[in-house]
């Protein structure tokens, strides 16, 4: 009987339809205000960073992040009684962040300096995805992902050469300028500097004074731009050899039963758990 189709009365089959898809209009309407709270409880968290602002509106916005904490908190309870397998969406990649997003307040009145942890929340919006059903357009990303899994070989050896070049320019850069006062007082001193200077980031706190030294600066920075410009090759070639980017299901249903998401396109079963899909 664990199959058999829910009825549309049952409070935890609708429950589900509104928490976790986003087809209905409920569900639509649900999402849509669940990031809206996301992103003014972030909001409010980055306004409270502001002395100023904190100063004067302090209580303010304490009230509106214990509001959305509490609201977050009857969700997550409402994700977990409306499945049959809570500990399959406990124990979810969502639901995980879900967790995390909600329990910072809490333990703020606990430990302190842990309530700049509310900004978790952020991750939430990748729920964006589900509900605009931007998955449509997440072809190209698994196209690119796999280009660098491809590719991952060619920039490790690529990565272990330029750790090299960098250890050793910077030990001759330390020859070179370790005794003038220049600011490179040791080896990794000097390969920081070595390694700012060939990703072409520039901080300025270290700089040679000799000619020598400042010659062969000239020459790290040319090699730079095209050290950079390798990765970028490797990685678009493996891309190009990725073809035709696989169908893209656009079925934000998840599971009633073990809450499993990314079904596949009018599914009836659930590929995880085979629990009949809601209609």
């Amino acid at each position: 009987m664990e199959n058999q189709k829910p009825t549309k009365n049952d409070w935890k089959f609708k429950l589900h339809e509104i928490i976790y898809e986003a087809d209905t209009p409920a569900g639509k309407i649900f999402d849509v205000v669940l990031l809206i709270l996301i992103l003014t409880s972030i909001a409010a968290v980055m306004l409270e960073s502001i002395e100023e602002i904190d100063n004067k509106y302090h209580d303010l916005l304490n009230i509106t992040e214990w509001v959305v904490t509490i609201l977050f908190t009857l969700e997550y309870i409402a994700r977990i009684i409306s499945v049959k397998k809570p500990t399959q969406y406990i124990f979810s990649f969502y639901g995980i962040i879900d967790l995390l997003s909600t329990i910072p307040k809490y333990l703020a009145l606990i430990f302190a300096g842990t309530h700049a942890l509310v900004a978790l929340r952020a991750l939430r919006l990748l729920r964006i995805f589900r509900v605009l059903k931007l998955v449509r357009f997440l072809g190209a990303s698994n196209s690119l992902k796999k280009a660098l899994k491809a590719s991952r070989a060619k920039i490790s050896v690529f990565l272990f050469a330029v750790i090299i070049l960098c250890v050793i320019l910077g030990t001759v850069m330390y020859l070179i300028e370790g005794n003038s006062d220049s600011g490179f007082t040791s080896i990794p001193m000097s390969i920081y500097w070595t390694i700012v200077t060939l990703t072409t980031v520039g901080y300025g706190d270290i700089a040679p004074v000799t000619p020598l030294g400042q010659l062969i600066a000239s020459i790290i920075m040319i090699v730079g731009y095209g050290i950079i410009a390798i990765p970028t090759g490797i990685v678009s070639a493996e891309y190009v050899n990725q073809g035709k980017p696989e169908p893209i299901n656009l079925n934000t249903q998840s599971c009633p039963n073990c809450a499993l998401p990314k079904h596949k396109d009018k599914a009836k079963f659930c590929y995880g758990c085979g629990h009949k899909m809601n209609p």
